[in-house]
């Protein structure tokens, strides 16, 4: 038996308790307007509401905030404890997020914001908060004009367990502690991912650099005209949301036609714009819009070779222009390029394809690791918070 159910059963045998938020308050009230202008460097620190949504999470020490006090009309504080509900939103699915203050200064809240005081453990009061149960309560705000609004009377009538406080606390530090350990998986995943590229992004330079590394000997150079059928622009501009063929622009898919162009593959190279220079790969049947080159690769030479050979260049060093950066055909044509024996270009793909696998391999399982992990945590914490009622 866990220290957990010990406590529940030495405790609270028979059950726990629900009741409405308001029914556990010591006080509840809103906060008072402090706009943007109002926001300084220094000051007494303050939260806005748009912050719970976009930077606070279960719980917080440090306001991101500050203002002068004089400004603010009607001041409402917030301390140590206190758990703070953002009453507005844009989704109905996330109104009423709330959060924990563990600071110890003395903040103010702005306006759409539910300060809730209580003698609870702030923590678990901020973490049952979270559940899917509570959301779904909260989740009742009316919506108005396309905006979400929740109210102080809305906040009062959300229902949760309140066990006694020695199991609040045991609650609190396993989920503290299982999302210390989801936190560090992300991390290291991150860093697993950042080291990968990063060897990847070595090997990468060392085998194309066919001037210092060796190899020039048996390398012929030429420009990438003399390697192509053709460098030309993409003539499609149509910005269609649906159709039967994807339409390629600067660094992928943008746009779906009715009607294909080409059916086979082809290097793709952004012809202006920030993103000038980037290389990727179009395939299948698709159309290109006419902000994007079209190298097409003779047969005597590796398609991929050539692809590693021109993302490895950083084409984007040669667009001209400030405002609207361009790089032409012209200018691409007449690019130099290391061309090495077929053979060469076998093994240099070979290698590169497995290292771009094994990076691609970690982009795409890290994202979805993450959620796994995110679920479990929402299932384990869900249980957790879940008492036969009393």
């Amino acid at each position: 038996m866990t220290k957990l159910e010990q406590l529940i059963k030495e405790l609270c045998p028979n059950g726990v308790e629900y009741k409405k938020l308001g029914d556990i308050a010591t006080d509840i009230f809103r906060g008072a307007g402090i706009t943007r202008d109002q926001v300084t460097e220094e000051g007494i620190p303050c939260v806005r509401y748009g912050e719970i949504y976009t930077t606070y999470g279960i719980y917080f020490d440090t306001c991101v905030s500050h203002t002068d006090e004089s400004t603010v009309q009607s001041k409402k504080y917030f301390e140590h404890g206190d758990i703070l509900f953002a009453i507005t939103g844009e989704s109905v699915e996330d109104i009423a997020k709330s959060t924990a203050y563990v600071g110890y200064e003395k903040c103010l809240a702005g306006g759409d914001i539910v300060v809730l005081k209580h003698k609870q453990n702030l923590k678990y009061l901020s973490y049952v908060l979270s559940t899917t149960s509570a959301q779904a309560q909260k989740s009742k705000g009316k919506v108005k004009s396309k905006v979400v609004h929740s109210s102080v009377p809305a906040i009062k009538d959300i229902v949760i367990p309140v066990p006694p406080l020695e199991v609040q606390a045991e609650i609190v530090k396993i989920l503290d502690e299982y999302s210390t350990s989801v936190t560090t998986l992300q991390q290291e995943l991150e860093k697993e991912l950042t080291a990968r590229k990063k060897q990847y992004e070595y090997y990468r330079d060392l085998l194309l650099d066919f001037g210092v590394h060796g190899g020039a000997s048996e390398c012929k150079w030429c420009t990438i005209n003399d390697i192509a059928i053709k460098v030309a622009s993409g003539k499609n501009k149509e910005k269609k949301q649906e159709g039967a063929y994807p339409v390629y622009g600067s660094t992928g898919i943008i746009a779906y036609c009715d009607k294909f162009e080409y059916n086979k593959k082809q290097i793709l190279i952004a012809r202006v714009g920030a993103n000038a220079g980037y290389v990727h790969i179009a395939d299948g049947e698709y159309d290109v819009s006419d902000n994007t080159l079209i190298l097409d690769v003779k047969d005597s030479v590796i398609f991929e070779y050539i692809y590693y050979l021109l993302v490895n260049m950083n084409l984007n060093r040669f667009a001209k222009g400030g405002g609207q950066p361009l790089v032409t055909a012209g200018q691409i044509k007449e690019v130099k390029i290391p061309v090495p024996p077929i053979k060469e270009q076998e093994r240099i793909v070979s290698i590169l394809d497995r290292f771009d696998k094994l990076c691609n391999d970690i982009s795409e399982g890290l994202p979805a690791e993450i959620e796994a992990r995110r679920k479990q945590y929402v299932y384990y914490r869900d249980k957790l918070l879940s008492f036969k009622e009393q």
